[in-house]
């Protein structure tokens, strides 16, 4: 019996390893699952990002082209989304004008990403004079109205797409330099970074291979909220009448056009505002959980 004993007892403390092992898995799993909702969000931009990208080998109408006999025509076949006061199609505005909201999403928050890193990590890294000096920088910008100088930058220098996108990635600077700085304070006494600098490696060295590759994960995570306030901005300074100029179509301005339509044809400005929403709040639904997925990452580094 005791000889029964002393064999399966290894085989039962097996069993009982291999299953805390297994729902150990399991739990982790779950936990880094992105979920159906992060998908469905996925999707959405994708879908929209593919056909602004593709709008001219799609079937569709020209968003700039006027039908005086189909001004303001309601949904049909002709016209998915209807008409606007002079009688353009409003899907093939929407897929267009798209193609300046991403182009904007997309550019803006890289440049600003750029910059945000190269001045956070600095700043979290040396500390001191550079820390201050960033820190007083970061301020400032965050005081000034965002939307004063925009409006100013392009009312001097022009409302092209190039410019548009440089004034809304200075904007976005901030909040990439605050997200680095905290992540490189972060791991700066981190074990493989003092054990870097105690073999002479230099602060070049340590910024770019020992800081970098840990602190671009939770900032390329924050980029989709930060793509989401690019939209905004870009959406706010078209429906003021500053951003791209006609004819080219954005989101904003179409918008802008429907306001005065709202009573009778609320489609011409309900229909990009549902299209803006909804971009918006995938974008924020994918950087939330790609944003914990990198916490938790980061927490058990």
């Amino acid at each position: 019996m005791h000889a029964q004993s002393a064999v399966l007892r290894p085989i039962v403390h097996f069993l009982q390893r291999f299953r805390q092992q297994s729902e150990v898995s399991n739990y982790v799993q779950r936990q880094n699952r992105l979920g159906m909702i992060f998908w469905l969000a996925a999707a959405f931009i994708a879908i929209t990002s593919a056909s602004a990208l593709l709008a001219d080998i799609l079937p569709l109408q020209n968003p700039s082209v006027q039908s005086y006999q189909s001004i303001n025509a309601p949904f049909s076949a002709d016209h998915w989304f209807g008409t606007d006061y002079l009688g353009r199609d409003m899907f093939a505005r929407i897929i267009y004008g798209a193609r300046v909201s991403f182009g904007v999403a997309f550019s803006a928050p890289l440049i600003g990403m750029v910059i945000g890193l190269s001045l956070g990590m600095s700043a979290g890294y040396f500390r001191g004079r550079i820390d201050s000096a960033v820190s007083i920088l970061i301020d400032s910008i965050l005081a000034f109205p965002n939307i004063v100088l925009a409006i100013g930058f392009l009312f001097f220098a022009g409302p092209t797409l190039i410019n548009v996108i440089l004034v809304i990635s200075f904007y976005t600077v901030p909040h990439f330099t605050r997200i680095s700085r905290a992540n490189t304070i972060l791991y700066a006494q981190r074990e493989f970074v003092l054990a870097a600098r105690a073999q002479g490696a230099s602060s070049m060295r340590i910024l770019m291979r020992e800081l970098l590759p840990n602190v671009v994960i939770p900032v390329a995570s924050y980029s989709l909220l930060v793509m989401s306030f690019t939209i905004v901005l870009e959406g706010t300074l078209s429906f003021l009448g500053v951003g791209i100029p006609p004819p080219t179509p954005t989101w904003g301005r179409t918008i802008a056009e429907g306001v005065e339509e709202l009573a009778e044809n609320p489609w011409i400005s309900f229909m990009p505002s549902i299209f803006m929403f909804l971009t918006i709040l995938s974008l924020n639904l994918m950087g939330d959980r790609l944003r914990q997925l990198a916490d938790v990452k980061g927490s058990n580094a």
